[in-house]
């Protein structure tokens, strides 16, 4: 009898249970986190040192966003063929996350005028110094218009080479307009597009194999250069800001999904690969082409995931609004400083500009919160001093709670444009459909047929450029 054919108990069963369980990305991760922890706090000195393998996955990430944000754009807006229906889709999108951001801030304000985690310190602000703080942190900030017309590049080529994800939507959308209105010119193009958008999910399928390693090297350096040491002076700000995130996704966001016809637990089942990378890496965008991978395998359309899915990394970014108004309040709490109501609400009407056009990256919600300080009279930037040892500890907070509120306001939009396919949405999140982590592999571009007699051309646009994008749900027998 060979080893294969061994009867079950005999202990052969076990090993090859083990062996596909830690074939599993989710499980590689966990290992990654809970080792990097490990080495950061038996030997803080060698765990800082290994930033570079954090930095370096998440850079190879970095490299990959742009050119797959636009070949998915163009190719989804050129499957559309109608200018209305990108921005019936986009309108819905940004309404979407002003309301949730504005939710989230109002939340955060309401915890941290309940606990006031930060009275009761007395810190003198004579004391406090700017010394130590990044850069980015006491630099002048932009302007709102400077803000949008950031949003403009250079060149073409320039926002595929730059760091900034609204440059590259900008041109997508062009380019997929320009390729529709170049007809038969365009069509080769449009191919070679999907084609190249294969190749870029196979790449990226390759560096994803790097995330537990990622996540060892950026939990290792966490632990190791800030310590755990640091949480026990601010405990209370960094615990009640975790739960007021948790409250957030299970309660506002769970509240979403059921309003849509799906639930929420399942689809953070579905994504807990990607929530464990944010987990080690403190950064969400890691994670933005393998999420729009599986939002699309979930049955959303490509055009939808294509611009909801990018421009959430800019405008929805639901923790970092939670971490402003409680980092802000309890930073007046700590010097004493007595915050009125119409103070409280006016901070707020500054943070939802200072909150837009920050990018996934780990310490973008510390540099919107002193963005945020230095247009408002009232607390000192010198005052970010007091947080600056523990904001990495909430950062991890802020990138989970916005990877899944820009997931589950994805499903929301193309939902609300018919373009989420239900049942198969609710197959792939209880586990039917198995997600190949190649979802570019699935979808084909076969010539679409026009709008039947009566039917709404632009609703005919945007259901034929979905309906390509997903696999058939399959049947029982």
């Amino acid at each position: 009898m060979s080893r294969n054919d061994a009867a079950p108990g005999t202990g052969t069963a076990p090993p090859r249970r083990i062996r596909r369980l830690l074939s599993l990305l989710y499980v590689q991760c966990l290992i990654g986190v809970l080792a990097g922890a490990a080495v950061g706090w038996l030997w803080p000195s060698f765990g800082a040192e290994l930033k570079p393998l954090g930095d370096g996955f998440i850079a190879l990430v970095r490299m990959m966003i742009a050119p797959i944000i636009f070949c998915t754009v163009v190719h989804g807006i050129a499957s559309m063929g109608n200018a209305r229906a990108v921005g019936r889709v986009s309108l819905k999108a940004l309404i979407y996350f002003e309301v949730l951001t504005t939710v989230a801030m109002v939340i955060g304000l309401v915890v941290v005028n309940v606990v006031q985690p930060g009275s009761g310190l007395h810190v003198d602000v004579s004391t406090l110094s700017t010394e130590g703080l990044p850069p980015e942190a006491t630099a002048s900030h932009e302007s709102f218009a400077a803000f949008v017309l950031a949003i403009i590049p250079d060149t073409l080529i320039s926002a595929l080479t730059g760091q900034e994800i609204l440059p590259v939507l900008l041109i997508s959308v062009l380019f997929g307009f320009g390729l529709n209105a170049a007809g038969e010119a365009g069509s080769g193009i449009t191919q070679g597009i999907e084609k190249l958008s294969k190749v870029l999910f196979t790449l990226i399928r390759w560096i994803m194999r790097l995330a537990p390693v990622g996540a060892f090297g950026s939990m290792a350096f966490t632990i190791g250069n800030y310590g755990l040491d640091t949480l026990r002076h601010l405990f209370l700000l960094v615990g009640s800001f975790w739960l007021t995130a948790l409250f957030f996704v299970l309660v506002v966001l769970g509240a979403v999904m059921r309003l849509n016809g799906l639930r929420l637990l399942p689809f953070l089942r579905y994504i807990k690969e990607e929530l464990l990378i944010v987990l080690g890496t403190s950064s969400s965008e890691p994670v933005l082409p393998r999420m729009m991978g599986k939002l699309q395998h979930a049955g959303a359309s490509k055009p939808v995931v294509g611009i909801t899915m990018p421009a959430g990394y800019s405008f929805n970014l639901d923790g970092t609004a939670i971490y402003l108004t409680m980092g802000a309040v309890f930073l007046a709490q700590a010097l004493g400083i007595d915050l009125s109501f119409a103070e409280q609400l006016s901070m707020l009407a500054v943070m939802l500009v200072t909150s837009k056009g920050a990018a996934g990256v780990t310490g973008s919600g510390f540099i919107a919160l002193a963005a945020t300080l230095s247009a408002i009279p009232h607390v000192p930037v010198a005052a970010l001093a007091l947080i600056f040892g523990v904001d990495r500890f909430m950062s991890e907070a802020r990138a989970l709670t916005s990877v899944v509120g820009n997931g589950v306001a994805t499903l929301a939009v193309a939902k609300w444009e018919g373009q989420l396919d239900e049942t198969r949405a609710r197959a792939v999140l209880r586990g039917d459909i198995p997600y190949t982590s190649a979802p570019e592999a699935e979808h084909t571009s076969e010539p679409q047929a026009g709008p039947a007699p009566g039917e709404d051309p632009v609703e005919s646009d945007l259901t034929a450029a979905a309906g390509t994008d997903r696999a058939p749900v399959p049947t029982a027998g």
